[in-house]
């Protein structure tokens, strides 16, 4: 089973939907096979846009993992989540005791822990953000990255 992290920013509006479910149909398409699994963080931006594709779009086995509650998320995810439920092969809450940014790392570790590749939806070169982490993270585990800048 080819299973595969989804990370990207929160910061989506500089872009219209249409183009985000063509980069979607570009970059995670051609991985979202019968035998995947995808890892979605729980967030709004690309982790609610990317779940609402691929749940809507492919046959892929979906997972989306939260840093804390499921009901702690904001508005947009948990829309996201709930709109998706049917398709959601597995939610998987990490129960962090504060939803800081180490709380944020740890669900990224997790995702990329469990992955054999990283797809990153990056909006800044900024290398401190958490999309960066994540794609770090996976480069320092010796895995394959694909960087698909938004």
């Amino acid at each position: 089973m080819r299973v595969v992290a989804v990370t990207g920013t929160r910061d989506t509006g500089h872009l219209r939907p249409d183009a985000y479910a063509e980069l979607f149909r570009s970059y995670l398409g051609p991985f979202a096979t019968r035998d995947a699994r995808f890892y979605v963080g729980g967030a709004k931006g690309i982790d609610s846009m990317s779940l609402i594709w691929l749940a809507g779009n492919t046959p892929a086995a979906i997972t989306v993992v939260v840093p804390g509650r499921v009901d702690q998320q904001p508005d947009e995810a948990r829309q996201a989540i709930a709109r998706t439920r049917d398709r959601i092969e597995e939610v998987v809450e990490l129960r962090a005791p504060e939803l800081k940014t180490p709380a944020y790392h740890a669900r990224n570790r997790w995702m990329v822990d469990r992955a054999g590749m990283t797809i990153g939806f990056p909006h800044h070169s900024e290398e401190s953000s958490g999309t960066w982490q994540t794609l770090n993270y996976t480069r320092d585990q010796g895995k394959p990255r694909l960087i698909v800048p938004v």
